[in-house]
Formats: structure tokens, C-alpha cells, sequence
């Protein structure tokens, strides 16, 4: 089981998060309880910097989705920078690129 660790940078509604390791089953609850708050401030913009997450799975999409329910509900936004192909692929399937701000490192979601 690999960790997840986070640092999160936070300036009146913009808010950028960088994650590190893997979202998983065990991890996703730290990331949920970590970001919930931000989510539901009115206006907030988070970004979170996904170029140094190795894996995710369906339980990390899950909370994603539910962070950017969460931001819609309060007018809020939601970016997600530096998938890699694997994890851009994922949202690609899931057809959460569509709806979410979703940048692959490829496309300078930097």
C-alpha cells in the first residue's frame, strides 16, 4: 500500500493542492477530508496537481467527482493539472474529461 501525502496552498477562493503517491481505497478518505471544506467555500478555485500520482482508482474518482459537485453547488471551479497518460486515459473512459478542466502533462497542464 503506497501513501498519500498532500500540501496545499491557499490564498482567499484560489486554492492549489499538490498530491503525491497513490488514490486508492485507503487514500481517498484523507484526500476527501482534506478538501471538503475548501470545496464548499463560495467561489473556490482549486487546482489540483496530480503530475507526482502514480495511480488511481475508482474510490479517487469518487471523491474528485464529489469535490467538483461540491464546488459547482458553490459556484466554485475545479482544475485538475498533470495527468499522466494513464490517469488522463481514466478520466478520458470515465467521460469526466468532458464535463471537468482536465490538462494531461502533454497538453502544458502544468
Amino acid at each position: 500500500m503506497m501513501n498519500l501525502t498532500y500540501e496545499v496552498k491557499s490564498e482567499n477562493e484560489k486554492i492549489d493542492v499538490w498530491l503525491n503517491g497513490e488514490i486508492d481505497v485507503y487514500t481517498a478518505p484523507k484526500l476527501r477530508e482534506a478538501l471538503e471544506s475548501f470545496s464548499e467555500r463560495n467561489g473556490a478555485q482549486i487546482t489540483i496537481h496530480l503530475s507526482d500520482v502514480g495511480y488511481m482508482d475508482s474510490t479517487g474518482l469518487g471523491v474528485i467527482v464529489g469535490i467538483y459537485k461540491n464546488l459547482k453547488t458553490h459556484d466554485g471551479h475545479l482544475r485538475l493539472t498533470g495527468l499522466s497518460k494513464r490517469l488522463k486515459r481514466l478520466f478520458d473512459i470515465t467521460g469526466l474529461a468532458d464535463i471537468m478542466d482536465v490538462r494531461s502533462e502533454i497538453e502544458g497542464g502544468v
